[in-house]
């Protein structure tokens, strides 16, 4: 009775594991669309800035929240298509320099900047935005963490040099823990930011694919 029992449970459990992914991403997704619709729906403020900018042309409230939704998104299509022109640096560069003359919002906007530059990069370097680093805590052969280098200057302490690094926290890599471990442990990741954030987001997964015959460099 109880090896029957035992068996019969083995197949429940064998059955709500091959299940669970299912309801987990169906789950994630509602959850997800909930919360954007809480934040961005007809009735949050972000939805009753988009039917203002509607209710110009129709008087239907759900008509002009959706107007002003086409108008937000054609406005970030045809933005998109003039940073990613020839004349992007400049663009950028001019709203950079605008965004740095105040001098909270201008901090914020750099720090944000060169977080999200690190994501953005596509195979082509970029000075100002962290970049991957594997950082071996302990030295050559010690614990192995892939995070993001905050600057490639280092800094002095206690007549050691060290660099600021950024540990991304799994499933999601935005934010983490800031490091200041020394220089000689952090070498160059040879993978990229898109590799990072697929290793990240998979909670390691995926390193495999990324990773293989990819060592680091010194």
């Amino acid at each position: 009775m109880g090896r029957f029992l035992s068996n019969q449970l083995r197949i429940l459990l064998a059955g709500l594991l091959a299940i669970l992914p299912l309801v987990l991403t169906i789950g994630g997704t509602v959850w997800v669309g909930a919360l954007l619709f809480e934040w961005a729906g007809p009735g949050s403020a972000f939805g009753g800035v988009l039917a203002r900018i509607g209710l110009a042309f129709v008087p239907s409230p759900i008509a002009a929240y959706l107007i002003g939704f086409t108008v937000i998104v054609l406005f970030l299509y045809a933005f998109g298509l003039l940073v990613s022109s020839q004349v992007k640096s400049g663009v950028v560069a001019f709203i950079g320099r605008i965004m740095e003359r105040a001098p909270v919002i201008g901090a914020v906007y750099s720090l944000v900047s060169r977080f999200l530059g690190a994501f953005g990069k596509q195979g082509t370097a970029d000075t100002s935005a962290m970049a991957p680093v594997w950082c071996y805590f302990g030295g050559p052969g010690g614990v192995a963490v892939l995070a993001l280098l905050s600057a490639p200057e280092a800094v002095d302490l206690g007549g050691r040099s060290y660099l600021a690094v950024l540990v991304p926290t799994a499933p999601v890599p935005i934010g983490g823990g800031l490091l200041f471990v020394p220089s000689e442990w952090v070498v160059p990741a040879t993978v990229g930011a898109e590799a990072l954030t697929s290793i990240y987001v998979s909670m390691g997964m995926t390193a495999p694919q990324f990773l293989a015959g990819r060592p680091a460099t010194t």
